[in-house]
C-alpha cells in the first residue's frame, strides 16, 4: 500500500492512498493525480510498483522532477519519506509497503529507533534564523549561531591546498572534534559501488570501517540524513556484521550532496554507553557533509582541469612533432605550380602529405593519406606511415609496389581497426603523365583548362586494412593549364547548421570557380567557400589538400 501527501504550489495539503499499481501525475484532468500547477506538464511523472517496491520516472516534463532535491534522470526507487518536487508542488510518500515515513521537520518519531529525513530539507534549515517569518527562540538562535561558527571554521580549515586523502582525513578530524564519535568513515561512489575512502577510530588502527549496505542505500542513494538511535532495534541494521563487531549502537550519517547527485556519505558511530547521537547532531552532520561535498567536488574539478592542461600540452608537443614531419618546402619543378596544406581539427592531425623529387629521373612522388580516427592516436600512426613510405618513394618504386609493401607493414604494426586511405601518385614532369593508386580514398579531381573535370576514383583498398592488399594503377595526363587536386574527407564531410554535408559536388564547383587562380589562391578560395558553407559549425575532421598545376 502507498500513502502520499500532495502539497500544491498554494500550500494546500491532501492525503491519498494509491489505487492500482501505476499513477500518472500532472495537471491534466485525465491524470491519476491531478495537480493544478502551471509549472507542471500535462503528464509530468509516473509512480508505479514492481512487486512491493515503488518507483518514480519523469515523463519528459518541461521543468523536470526532483526526488529529495535531486533531479531524476532515469527511473528511481522510492519509499517512505521521499519527497517528489514537481514545479511548485510536491508529493511526499507517507507509507510504502512495510515502511512508514520519518518524522516531519521539528518532530521526533520512533521507527525502530531510527529517523530519516531528506538532507536537502535539513540544509534549508540553515538558511536563516526564522521559521514561517517568525524569529526562533533564544536557544534556537544560539544553536544556529554555533552551527554557523562551526561551518565557518570547517570551511576555513578545508580551504587550503591538499590532496584528496588529506582532505578526507581533515574532514574526519573536524567532525570528530565537534561530534565526538568513536568511529567514523567516509564512503565515496566509485562507478556503481561505494568504497571506504577514509576512516577513523578512537580505538586505534586496524579497526574495520563502519559499513552497512542498508545505510548506504538509504543515505547515499536516497539522499537522506539518518539518525539510528539503537542499531539492535532496527531490522535494517541489526544484521550488519561490521556494526555488531564494533559494538556500535548509535549511528548518524549524511550524504555528500553534489548538484549531480550524492558523491557518497559520511557515517559516525558510537556505543550507547559512550555517546547517543541526537537530531541536532544529524542536522550538523548534514551541513558538514554539504561542505565536504563542495570541497571534494572542487578538488576533483581542479584535478580534471590539471589533467586537461597536461593533455593540451601533450597535444601541442605532438603537433610540433607532426609539423616537423611535414615538408618545410615543396619541390620546385620547372613548368609546374605546387601547393599543399593541412588544417587539423583537434590540435593534431590524422592527415599527412609528402612530395618527393626523384633525382635519378626527375619524377615527383606525391602522397596524401588520411589515417582512420582522430587525435593523438591517429597522429602516431601518421608518423609511422611517414617512416614506412619514405624510402620506397625515394627509391623509385611505382605506386602499386609502394602500396603493396606499406600496406603489409602497416597491418603488422597496428590494431585491425587502424588503417589509412591514401592517394599515391608519380608525376613525370616531361610528359605531364601521372600514374596513381587511389587506396580507398576520396576521388581526386583533374581540373581541365577548358573548365571540364575528371574524377580519379578508387583503384584499391585502404592501406593496412588487410594483410595482403589489392591495388591497380590509373593514369592521367596534365596538359597546359590543367590541375591535379587531391584532398581529404574533412572538406567534403564538413557540415552546416542544417547538418548538410558540403559534399564532392560543392567541392568541385568551388574548385572550378577558382581554377584560374594561382594554386595557393585556389586552395584559399576553396577554404573560404567551405567556411561560408559551414557558417560557424566546428570542423569535425582534418582538412588537407595537395594541388599540382601544369603551366
Amino acid at each position: 500500500m502507498l500513502r502520499y501527501v500532495v502539497t500544491t504550489a498554494m500550500g494546500a495539503e491532501t492525503e491519498h492512498t494509491a489505487e492500482g499499481d501505476s499513477m500518472v501525475i500532472g495537471r491534466s484532468s485525465k491524470a491519476d493525480i491531478t495537480i493544478t500547477d502551471r509549472a507542471l506538464s500535462r503528464e509530468h511523472a509516473r509512480l508505479y510498483s514492481v512487486g512491493d517496491q515503488w518507483f518514480v520516472e519523469d515523463l519528459g516534463s518541461r521543468n523536470g522532477t526532483m526526488r529529495n532535491g535531486m533531479r531524476i534522470v532515469q527511473s528511481q526507487e522510492v519509499g517512505a519519506g521521499d519527497v517528489l518536487t514537481l514545479g511548485g508542488s510536491s508529493v511526499r510518500l507517507v507509507q510504502s509497503g512495510a515502511f512508514v515515513e520519518s518524522a516531519p521537520s521539528g518532530q521526533d518519531l520512533d521507527l525502530g529507533a531510527s529517523i530519516f529525513r531528506p538532507a536537502t530539507e535539513l540544509l534549508e534549515g540553515t538558511v536563516g534564523p526564522q521559521v514561517d517569518g517568525q524569529a526562533r527562540d533564544a536557544a534556537d538562535l544560539r544553536r544556529y549561531a554555533d552551527r554557523l561558527r562551526i561551518l565557518n571554521e570547517v570551511h576555513q580549515a578545508l580551504s587550503g591546498s591538499m590532496s584528496l586523502d588529506e582532505l578526507l582525513d581533515l574532514i574526519l578530524e573536524r567532525v570528530f572534534d565537534h561530534l565526538r564519535p568513536e568511529e567514523g568513515a567516509i564512503f565515496l561512489r566509485q562507478g556503481d559501488d561505494y568504497e571506504c575512502a577514509a576512516s577513523r577510530s578512537v580505538r586505534g588502527g586496524g579497526t574495520p570501517p563502519l559499513y552497512s549496505r542498508s545505510l548506504i542505500h538509504e543515505v547515499a542513494e536516497k539522499g537522506m540524513a539518518a539518525l539510528v538511535l539503537d542499531t539492535t532495534s532496527d531490522e535494517r541494521f541489526n544484521q550488519a556484521v561490521s556494526l555488531l563487531d564494533l559494538g556500535v549502537r548509535s549511528l548518524v550519517a549524511a550524504p555528500l550532496l553534489d548538484p549531480d547527485g550524492a558523491l557518497g556519505m559520511i557515517v559516525l558511530g558510537s556505543m550507547l554507553s559512550v555517546r547517543q547521537f541526537r537530531e541536532e547532531d544529524m542536522e550538523l552532520l548534514a551541513s558538514l557533509g554539504s561542505v565536504a561535498a563542495m570541497r571534494i567536488r572542487n578538488l576533483r574539478l581542479l584535478k580534471e582541469a590539471m589533467e586537461r592542461q597536461r593533455l593540451e600540452q601533450e597535444v601541442a608537443l605532438a603537433r610540433q612533432i607532426q609539423v616537423a614531419l611535414l615538408p618545410e618546402t615543396l619541390p620546385e619543378i620547372e613548368g609546374y605550380e605546387l601547393h599543399a596544406g593541412n588544417l587539423p581539427s583537434r590540435g593534431v592531425s590524422g592527415d599527412f602529405y609528402k612530395l618527393v623529387r626523384r633525382p635519378e629521373n626527375g619524377e615527383c612522388a606525391i602522397l596524401l593519406a588520411d589515417v582512420s580516427g582522430k587525435g593523438i592516436a591517429a597522429s602516431l600512426i601518421t608518423a609511422s606511415l611517414e617512416a614506412l613510405t619514405a624510402l620506397p618513394m625515394e627509391e623509385g618504386m611505382d605506386p602499386v609496389e609502394i602500396c603493396d609493401r606499406v600496406s603489409k607493414l602497416l597491418h603488422q604494426r597496428t590494431p585491425p581497426e587502424k588503417y589509412a586511405t591514401a592517394f599515391l601518385a608519380v608525376l613525370d614532369p616531361a610528359t605531364g603523365k601521372i600514374t596513381y593508386v587511389n587506396a580507398g580514398h576520396n576521388p581526386g579531381i583533374v581540373l581541365r583548362a577548358d573548365g571540364s573535370a575528371e574524377w580519379l576514383k578508387s583503384t584499391g583498398m585502404p592501406i593496412g586494412l588487410l594483410p595482403i592488399g589489392s591495388y591497380s594503377a590509373g593514369e592521367v595526363s596534365l596538359d597546359s593549364g590543367d590541375a591535379y587536386f587531391v584532398y581529404t574527407d574533412g572538406l567534403t564531410e564538413a557540415e552546416n547548421p542544417d547538418e548538410e554535408e558540403w559534399g564532392e559536388q560543392r567541392l568541385l564547383e568551388s574548385a572550378r570557380h577558382h581554377s584560374a587562380l594561382p594554386v595557393a589562391e585556389l586552395a584559399a578560395g576553396v577554404e573560404a567557400d567551405l567556411d561560408e558553407f559551414a557558417n560557424g559549425v566546428p570542423f569535425a575532421d582534418d582538412r588537407t589538400v595537395v594541388i599540382v598545376r601544369r603551366k
